[in-house]
């Protein structure tokens, strides 16, 4: 069996069994894909069941010209769990990744919005068409759920339950739970539903189900979600490195200076590991010396 047919039966392992999303699964077939292109060029050129760390370090120090860390890491990574499936298979004896060190990434600090910023974000996106009422209920999701951009592209018109006040979502790992929305953001979607119901009586397709729609009335995609996301940030002035996982990086950080639960954090965001979350407590240090100056009994 050829490693492009192992590669196959790996990818639909990830799908099927891991529910894996398929952006997720494009990164394993890119950077798995260049793994097997790169033995196939090598002199030996060997077979799969004979790849050695010895390959996967070649390998490795190859991909890092021209190329950051963090992707080489993430190359690593998608070796590991490939070699990992192998094994279970019977197919290696051994994972000649689990030696290979792991390039060091630097942590940097997402970008986030004050609470003031956030509003006057949210401030901006108004009109009364279809796009504006649109991009304002995408945003104020994107801040009282604390959503995924694949997340929020996924949402269907189902997902909704607007007397509750919530939405149900699914997670990596098709992992489920329920976002809150909040007034705001449940104003800006019957603000927006109407328009929507509109569009699609005009294109003929009552039947569509995706919640946020484009201007043909289909799926909007994930990149036009950031692209709306990267427009209302540009012409409210403020910075353009804004993304959707910023906008989810300021509701968690804004939850925990209103001094929320970590644990409920964790909960909201839809975190496996409680580690995950604590990432967003070295964001504000200002914030943290100040409670700690309140708290502590030997600060003073």
């Amino acid at each position: 069996m050829s490693g492009w047919a192992y590669l196959e039966d790996f990818l639909g392992y990830l799908k099927v069994e891991r529910q894996m999303s398929p952006h997720t699964l494009r990164n394993y077939r890119l950077d798995l894909a260049q793994f097997l292109e790169f033995l196939a060029a090598t002199p030996e050129a060997p077979e799969l069941e004979e790849v050695t760390y010895r390959q996967v370090r070649a390998f490795l120090a190859h991909s890092l010209k021209g190329r950051g860390k963090t992707t080489v890491a993430r190359k690593l990574s998608a070796l590991r769990t490939f070699f990992k499936y192998l094994q279970r298979q019977g197919v290696l004896t051994q994972n000649p990744a689990k030696l290979a060190p792991s390039p060091k990434v630097g942590k940097s600090l997402p970008h986030f919005l004050t609470v003031d910023e956030a509003f006057h974000l949210l401030g901006q996106a108004k009109g009364d068409e279809f796009a504006p009422r649109r991009d304002r209920a995408i945003l104020e999701v994107f801040y009282a759920g604390g959503l995924r951009l694949a997340e929020l592209a996924g949402l269907n018109l189902g997902d909704l339950d607007r007397k509750e006040g919530v939405v149900r979502v699914w997670g990596k790992g098709a992992k489920e739970r329920l976002a809150f929305l909040g007034d705001a953001a449940l104003s800006a979607l019957a603000a927006y539903l109407p328009f929507r119901e509109g569009l699609l009586a005009h294109h003929g397709r009552q039947g569509e189900k995706a919640l946020f729609l484009n201007v043909r009335g289909g799926r909007l995609s994930a990149r036009s979600v950031a692209r709306v996301v990267e427009k209302w940030a540009r012409l409210s002035g403020l910075s353009q490195a804004l993304t959707p996982h910023g906008l989810r990086h300021s509701f968690a950080t804004h939850l925990l200076e209103g001094q929320a639960d970590l644990r409920a954090v964790q909960e909201l965001l839809g975190h496996a590991s409680i580690s995950s979350t604590q990432r967003y407590l070295h964001l504000n240090l200002d914030y943290l010396m100040e409670e700690y100056d309140k708290a502590h009994p030997r600060s003073k």
